[in-house]
């Protein structure tokens, strides 16, 4: 059927990736090449051996995922690693349609003799650099037959952390070894957030702030004095929420951390898992906290694939509230959130949602543009605007070629 939307249609169309983690995005191949290179023990060095064996299509349980992290946070401590893998990694989203991608990292876990904080972030900045200005200086783009491939990055702080993680986490916990450990956690976000703001000063496009790792037992509010310093300078925020944890995380994000995006917040809607004494009507509660989101035009950065693989309760898309998400009129963009460790990319992540929500058109060019709108863009205001314009009319011209 003419107005079908296929494969080749969302490959063609325009995308973007709001929620892009470095460190479970690299290729197969360079993680096997920079293993050897480093001396890192891996338990295969074919990739067919490593996706039978770590990189898998599904996942017994989130520690089972999270196992192929300490492969890739291992060849990530040279600055060329880094460099190199953040340049793969916009290659491979042009090669398949992307134009926008919001790439985050947590430069404290990277910290080793030689490698700073701000090294790695100067690193993957220049990463993103070449690579960006190779596409585009290509002759389709600068006719403007083809759009511009745009990047920003987002700076991760730790929930929690351990000596063994990096030299960073290390010193922090024996320098402050009297100290309350969410004390010490709290800490580092601080200082990564006043680094953040420098760093973003210094020219380099770091546009946001995020806090990530194991989400229960570990509130946002807990780290409400650095996403406060992020916010007071301009850092925009998202926060990791609701992707473990009820919605009182999402909320406690939005008001405690000024969240503008929640990375997840797959269980926005389970008013189940309110744990709150003082929440009389979880059901209220929850129909007053979607209302809030989209009304304020917060963004769900919504991975589909990383949560069927992570989260026990949610086997299968029918039961991932993605479509429910659409349907309320969130402000949703499809993301990857870990390109190798979930065997997916945009296109796959579109083609899922597609299928399950049964997307029109209209809807799917909603979801797609929205993916921009909601974007840090790291130029002015206007500069976005226009970047969205150029979106949105090319995103016409593939659907009239294509869909008619």
């Amino acid at each position: 059927m003419k107005d079908r939307i296929t494969p080749e249609f969302i490959r063609r169309i325009p995308k973007s990736d709001l929620h892009l983690h470095l460190d479970g995005s690299l290729r197969l191949g360079t993680l096997i090449d920079l293993a050897r290179r480093e001396k890192v023990k891996l338990p295969s060095y074919s990739e067919a051996g490593m996706r039978k064996l770590v990189f898998k299509d599904s996942y017994r349980d989130l520690p089972e995922y999270l196992h192929g992290f300490a492969y890739t946070c291992a060849v990530l401590r040279r600055a060329e690693n880094l460099e190199r893998v953040a340049a793969e990694l916009v290659e491979d989203n042009a090669a398949e349609g992307v134009r926008y991608i919001e790439v985050r990292f947590a430069p404290q876990l990277h910290v080793c003799d030689g490698l700073t904080a701000t090294d790695a972030v100067r690193a993957v900045s220049k990463g993103l650099w070449a690579a960006a200005k190779a596409h585009n200086r290509r002759p389709a783009v600068r006719s403007g037959a083809d759009l511009p491939f745009h990047y920003a990055i987002i700076v991760c702080g730790m929930r929690k952390f351990k000596k063994g993680m990096s030299q960073y986490f290390a010193s922090l916990l024996s320098i402050m070894e009297h100290a309350d450990k969410d004390d010490v956690y709290a800490a580092a976000s601080l200082e990564l957030a006043r680094s953040a703001v420098a760093w973003s000063r210094e020219g380099l496009p770091v546009v946001g702030f995020d806090l990530a790792g194991e989400e229960a037992g570990y509130p946002p509010e807990d780290h409400k004095e650095a996403y406060q310093y992020a916010h007071d300078h301009f850092i925009r925020k998202t926060v990791h929420a609701g992707e473990a944890y009820g919605p009182e995380s999402i909320w406690q994000a939005i008001t405690q951390c000024h969240a503008n995006r929640i990375g997840h917040g797959t269980f926005l809607f389970a008013h189940e898992m309110i744990k709150a004494p003082d929440i009389p009507d979880h059901r209220r509660y929850v129909e007053d906290l979607a209302s809030y989101i989209a009304s304020q035009r917060i963004g769900i950065e919504a991975c589909v694939t990383s949560n069927l693989q992570t989260t026990p309760t949610i086997k299968a898309i029918a039961a991932h509230p993605i479509k429910r998400m659409i349907d309320y009129g969130l402000s949703v963009s499809i993301c990857t959130d870990n390109r190798l460790v979930s065997n997916t990319t945009v296109s796959r992540e579109l083609e899922l949602v597609v299928r399950h929500a049964d997307l029109t058109r209209k809807q799917l060019r909603n979801l797609v543009i929205a993916g921009f709108k909601g974007s840090f863009f790291p130029g002015s205001y206007n500069a976005k605007r226009e970047f969205v314009s150029a979106v949105v009319a090319h995103y016409r011209r593939v659907e009239a070629e294509l869909l008619g």
